[in-house]
């Protein structure tokens, strides 16, 4: 079952939103400040957040950003009034994964989460794929453009949990914490070497990384890169990618 936290101010559409997605069989929890939100976070996993931008007590801009820097993976669709292009660019940087603005009808509310689970759910043969890796987590394989790619155990781990959480931003420390558990060393060179070996590995001559570094925040692979440019006009935000 789907375990999803509504962060929303509005009693009315609180209630709605919970009510759509509970005979919808999602499990639903609410609240409707800041400073709860980033509690439940804390204490608690879920699938799903969707996040309201303006809140008491601490705003969702600030919730999202601190969420994804402490490595949490649940796929975010914020809700807001606003609508201009520069404040969409911001909460995606800020490692939204969708932006929906008010006032929505709940069955597009629905849609958009739908789709953000697909991202994360493998495919039938239970295998990862993005861009032209893919990943066999029970063979423990790799393949790009349908070669082998031989990675050591902690670049195939660090690849793996990259894949099955596309689109998040995670920062040196969350990877840290997430793929070398219980390890001791020197954490950022460790992370870094890492990332440094598998880029060689993975990606494809003359196209841009399919890991990307988010200057200050960390890492991240976008479902959507699909190993060619992308022009700036396209895309809310074009992320600077390291050489």
């Amino acid at each position: 079952m789907v375990k999803m936290l509504v962060v929303e101010d509005e009693v009315a559409l609180a209630k709605a939103v919970c009510n759509w997605f509970s005979r919808e069989r999602y499990a639903v929890e609410t609240v409707s400040n800041g400073l709860d939100a980033c509690r439940q976070l804390r204490s608690d996993r879920y699938d799903i957040v969707v996040l309201d931008l303006l809140l008491p007590g601490r705003d969702g801009l600030d919730i999202c950003k601190d969420f994804r820097a402490a490595g949490g993976s649940a796929g975010i669709l914020v809700t807001s009034a606003l609508d201009s292009l520069q404040e969409k660019e911001t909460v995606l940087d800020a490692g939204a994964d969708d932006y929906l603005i008010k006032p929505f009808h709940l069955r597009e509310l629905s849609a958009r989460v739908r789709a953000l689970l697909r991202r994360t759910t493998p495919g039938s043969d239970g295998t990862l794929r993005i861009a032209n890796i893919a990943l066999d987590s029970v063979a423990g394989s790799v393949t790009r453009d349908g070669e082998p790619v031989h990675l050591h155990p902690m670049e195939f781990n660090l690849l793996e949990f990259l894949m099955k959480h596309p689109n998040h931003v995670f920062s040196t420390q969350a990877l840290w914490e997430r793929v070398w558990t219980g390890k001791t060393g020197e954490l950022i060179d460790t992370v870094r070497t890492h990332i440094k070996t598998l880029r060689r590995k993975i990606d494809t001559t003359g196209r841009p990384s399919l890991i990307e570094t988010v200057h200050g925040r960390g890492y991240k692979i976008t479902t959507g890169h699909n190993g060619a440019r992308t022009s700036p006009g396209v895309l809310f935000a074009q992320n600077e990618r390291a050489s």
